[in-house]
């Protein structure tokens, strides 16, 4: 029987985990998409705690217009980095949750660049 997309995706997720790791110094950057928001998170995977975090579902109460594409994933890289900044954090490990490179996925890494995150 053939998986679905999701179950695909869950696969891919495990292989990329098993390599990387968040630490306090350099947490990982995970995104996740759904149809209807993005969500960016900074994870320590040491202590299990989430530094920071935000979505389009949080910015849209900022911007009313703010959806689930390129532009919103933008914002959201942008805030991210922003977010990573107050906690002194300026590098990270970039986690694509099993999601392909490409789109808002890459569009979030590329904005949360620009807002100064290294990765």
């Amino acid at each position: 029987m053939k998986e679905s997309k999701n179950q695909s995706r869950q696969h891919r997720k495990i292989r990329i985990r098993k390599k990387i790791s968040g630490t306090p110094e350099r947490p990982r950057l995970v995104v996740f998409r759904s149809n209807a928001h993005i969500y960016a998170s900074l994870i320590d995977d040491l202590a299990g705690a989430t530094l920071a975090a935000t979505s389009t579902l949080s910015l849209k109460k900022d911007e009313p217009g703010l959806r689930c594409n390129i532009a919103g994933a933008q914002k959201v890289g942008k805030e991210i980095a922003r977010l990573a900044k107050e906690k002194n954090i300026e590098r990270a490990v970039f986690d694509r949750n099993g999601y392909i490179y490409h789109g808002r996925v890459q569009a979030v890494a590329d904005a949360a660049r620009e807002g100064g995150l290294e990765f």
